[in-house]
């Protein structure tokens, strides 16, 4: 009898479970679709639900969960705080979705393309032109060594 079981293995240990779903859901937040095996897929469904739940409340607990979570990867608990959960507001879940893809060719594993349901908008910052520097030519560096050379004799 399956009592008390819950959730799918994925071949491997507790501690590489554990990392590889987090790798696979920081994956999805900083590039927006991941091409995996259909049961990886499905096993981070719920996690990425209840992480962009958290994500979406935006109080300072939550943030510490994110970030906590993401394994103090700041990089995408910020960018899944300030883009993902503003951009998801209106959804309650359902914040992915799954397209199955061919199998692959080599162990003939059911592939799937995990992607965000809508698509993510993001505010680019207008960079401002830099300042340009004046061009050292040798003959401003042999000055400089020269005033250098004097100045120690």
């Amino acid at each position: 009898m399956r009592k008390m079981v819950f959730g799918k293995k994925l071949s491997r240990g507790k501690k590489g479970r554990e990392a590889l779903l987090r790798s696979l859901v920081r994956a999805i937040i900083v590039s927006g679709k991941i091409v995996t095996t259909k049961a990886k897929a499905k096993a981070i469904i719920g996690q990425i639900d209840k992480i962009v739940t958290l994500a979406k409340k935006g109080t300072l607990d939550s943030r510490r969960r994110v970030l906590a979570f993401l394994g103090n990867d700041r990089e995408a608990s910020q960018r899944l705080v300030n883009v993902l959960g503003p951009s998801f507001s209106a959804r309650n879940s359902g914040y992915t979705r799954i397209i199955l893809l061919p199998s692959r060719k080599g162990d003939n594993a059911k592939m799937a393309r995990l992607e965000w349901v809508d698509e993510i908008k993001e505010e680019k910052k207008e960079e401002k032109p830099k300042e340009k520097k004046e061009k050292t030519t040798v003959t401003k560096v042999a000055k400089k060594i020269k005033k250098k050379a004097i100045v120690k004799k």
